[in-house]
Parts: C-alpha cells; structure tokens; sequence
C-alpha cells in the first residue's frame, strides 16, 4: 500500500481535522467530507460541549503540527480542582506538581484553528456532505449533498465522524466486527455563569470546580470571556434526576438547596435548564478499526465518557501515533494500519475504563476523608521518589510518554499498595509516620 496519495477523511471535527494536518504535511492529497454546515459561519454546535480540558497528550500533537503558540493564546490554565460543599466552603485540590495544569479550552475556537490550518496546508473541506455508504472494497465513499447523491473514490478512507460514526455503523454490517455500546444512567445540561459586573471572573480563574453531591454533580470551566460553562452531570430517572425536575419552583429549589453558592451567579439558570438539551453519556468500543483500506480513529473507534477529561487528548493522540508509525514504516500502509489497531486498542480500552471510574471519584469521593488523605499520602510518595511513584492521574494526565494501558496496570498496583495503608489503625493520626521507601520498594517488585 506505498501507492497511498489521496485520502478520503469523513469528520472535520477535532480529531479529523488534526489526522488531515499530519497527513497533509506528509504530501497526501486530503480531502475532508463534513455533514454539518461550517462551523466557522454557523457558530457552534448545539448539544456539544462548549469548553474541553486539553492536557499533555493533546498538546503534544499540536506542537508537532506547529500550532502551540496559536492554541497556547486560547487556553486557560486549570491547576486543580476547586470542590464546593453544600455550605458553600472551598477546598483546593492540585492536580500535579507546581506548574502542571490542564487547560479550558472552547470547543468550537480549537475546531476552527484545526481547520484552518488544514486549509492552509491544501487540505479541502466539503461541508453539509453526509456519508451515506461505503464500498469497503474499491475504497469508494458515497455521499450526499442538497438531495444528490455522489461518490468519491480515494486510496485510503478514514472514519473520524465521531461517536456516532456512519463509516462505523456500515463497517458493523460486515463480517467478524466487534461493536459494543452502554449508556450510563446520568446525563448532562449545559449552564452557565456568566463574567462579574466589571468583566472578570466570579469565582476563581484557575480551577475547574466541581460540585460533588454523592450521584451527581455540577463542574464549572472558565471562559476567556470570564464566563464559566457549567454542566450538571444528572440521574435521567429516579429522585433526584432531570425526570423530577419538572417547572421553575422544582429547579430553583433544588439549586438553592443543593449548589447555593452556584445558584446564587447562575441568572440564567431556568432559561438555560429549559433550552439547552438533556444529552446522554455513551461509551463506545469496536474492533477491528481497519476493513481494507478504510480506517476508524477517533471517537469512531471508541468513545468515552468526559470524566477523565481525555476524550479529544486520546482521539489527538491517535493522530500523533498514526504519524509516528507512518514516520517508522516510512509510510507503508500495509504495515502501519495492522500496527496501529493493533498498538492502540489496549490504550483506548484503558482510558475508556478509567473514564468510568472516575466519575465514581469525582461525584461521591472528592469530599471523603479517607480519599483526600490517600491522595496527599501519594502526593507526599510522588514528592519524594518522582521517578518511581507516579500518581494515576498525574500518568494520565501529565506522562504522555506512558500509554494509557502501562498507566492502569501501574495504577492498579498503587491501589492494592495503598488500600492496605488505609486500612491501618489510626492511620489519620499516624499518616506522616509511613515508611514511604518501603512503600516504593512495594511498587518495583
């Protein structure tokens, strides 16, 4: 497959725009077929989430696309997780080491850089061109636009059409593909908090927030605008869930009861609760992400759930090891797509998975006792022996180096080491008397 030059991408959202610069930049004519309209002159996509935490592992990609200053003016920096209790009381939880963060960054602003970069390097677009079938075969993408069908036949196609994937949902009908799908049983609304009188922040820049209320919660992510994008993470059924919220006096009382100190900057709140959708929460995975010559990547291939903030950082990595391979076969495609379903499969699994799981920390933990001393007896580890006790946030996060897979086994290991520590007589009183070498030692072995 040395005779690639023309590839067909469906998706010009994040991770197809990116996959078209790396590719582009490498001398392939790419073309881009978008079903929506151009977002550039829509304005942004309705029910999608407005602001992403961008981390490590999508930085990386656009420095080595040569986008880091541009992108580097969009972001702002986010250097741990600011909790609200019901009383209003803040604490203040570090993500990593001094200087590391993760980044709030619009959605729809980071799209449209990619895809004016992609542009510029000879990249075309074709907007409101919907997929409508494939020939796996012939490598033939048919596709509509204002009622006509056309085709486009390409040497190489790539599905990055997002979650919801048609280039998926067609490679479903074929033999010996695996496709598996759950729903989990909360949803999310967007609201919001908009900037103070004078223009700045009402509550603190640099923090995502997070309102932790046993199963469920409300995060806040700063705007350049001084405006914060809130999501209510909610049950769909049961009491309380967006089933039980039915008129104003149901939903104002339940903010003022639940998240008084957010309720009190939200004036928009019954607007927004009104307007803005209930959207699900899916986690998608499939396999194997090549038929022929057609490729998933992406969210395509496995969708996750936001809550270890990785879903555009994994999909952003995806193009960066696809370009790795192609700079290590010297773009010899029968060898690269094998390789690459095969070397990162096990990597979205795991982030799929601790995506999972860290909900369960974010919405009943954050606040528990036990949990916010584990986390700074592992603080205190990672300070003194950083090249050997990585916390599993900060491997996720923070080690683009470490794959996802090598980071939950790691983080797996941790967990038995530490659930043991815990479960010490006294151990609130007695934490600082810990042998954290041995501990270490317990790791390595």
């Amino acid at each position: 497959m040395k005779s690639v030059k023309n590839i067909t991408i469906a998706g010009a959202g994040l991770v197809g725009s990116l996959m078209s610069i790396y590719l582009a930049k490498r001398g392939y004519k790419v073309t881009i077929f978008e079903g929506r309209k151009d977002i550039r002159a829509a304005g942004k996509a309705e029910g999608r989430s407005i602001n992403l935490a961008l981390s490590n592992r999508g930085w990386l990609p656009l420095k080595e696309v040569g986008l880091e200053s541009t992108v580097e003016k969009m972001v702002i920096p986010m250097r741990g997780r600011m909790m609200h209790d019901e009383e209003g009381f803040l604490t203040f939880q570090p993500y990593g080491r001094e200087g590391q963060a993760i980044n709030s960054i619009s959605r729809g602003g980071l799209n449209e850089v990619l895809m004016n970069a992609a542009e510029k390097e000879g990249v075309e677009i074709k907007f409101e061109c919907k997929c409508v079938g494939i020939n796996f075969d012939e490598s033939i993408l048919h596709y509509e636009n204002a009622g006509t069908r056309y085709s486009q036949k390409s040497d190489l196609i790539i599905g990055a059409d997002g979650a919801f994937s048609v280039i998926r949902r067609l490679m479903q009908r074929t033999d010996r593909f695996n496709y598996s799908q759950h729903y989990i049983e909360h949803g999310y609304k967007e609201l919001s908090i908009p900037p103070s009188a004078n223009g700045g922040f009402e509550i603190e820049k640099n923090a995502l927030h997070i309102w932790p209320r046993g199963n469920f919660m409300l995060i806040a992510l700063p705007n350049q605008d001084g405006s914060f994008t809130c999501t209510l993470f909610f049950p769909f059924e049961g009491s309380p869930s967006f089933e039980s919220l039915k008129n104003d006096d149901q939903i104002r009382n339940f903010f003022q009861k639940t998240f008084p100190d957010a309720y009190n900057l939200m004036p928009s709140l019954l607007k927004d609760f009104h307007n803005n959708p209930t959207s699900s929460l899916i986690t998608i995975k499939s396999y194997p992400w090549v038929k022929n010559r057609t490729l998933l990547i992406g969210d395509a291939s496995h969708a996750i759930v936001p809550f270890y903030g990785q879903g555009m950082n994994s999909g952003f990595e995806d193009c960066r090891v696809l370009n790795d391979l192609l700079n290590d076969y010297e773009d010899d495609w029968s060898k690269v797509l094998p390789k690459f379903q095969e070397q990162r499969k096990p990597d979205a699994d795991a982030i799929s998975d601790l995506a999972l799981k860290n909900f369960i920390e974010m919405r009943d933990l954050v606040g528990d006792e036990d949990f916010l001393l584990r986390k700074k007896i592992e603080a205190k580890i990672y300070e003194q022996f950083p090249q050997k006790w990585v916390p599993l946030y900060s491997m996720v996060t923070f080690k683009e180096d470490i794959r996802y897979s090598e980071a939950m086994k790691t983080g797996e290991k941790q967990k038995a080491i530490m659930d043991k520590v815990m479960a010490q007589t006294d151990i609130h009183k007695n934490w600082e008397k810990l042998d954290l070498k041995k501990l270490v030692d317990q790791l390595q072995s």
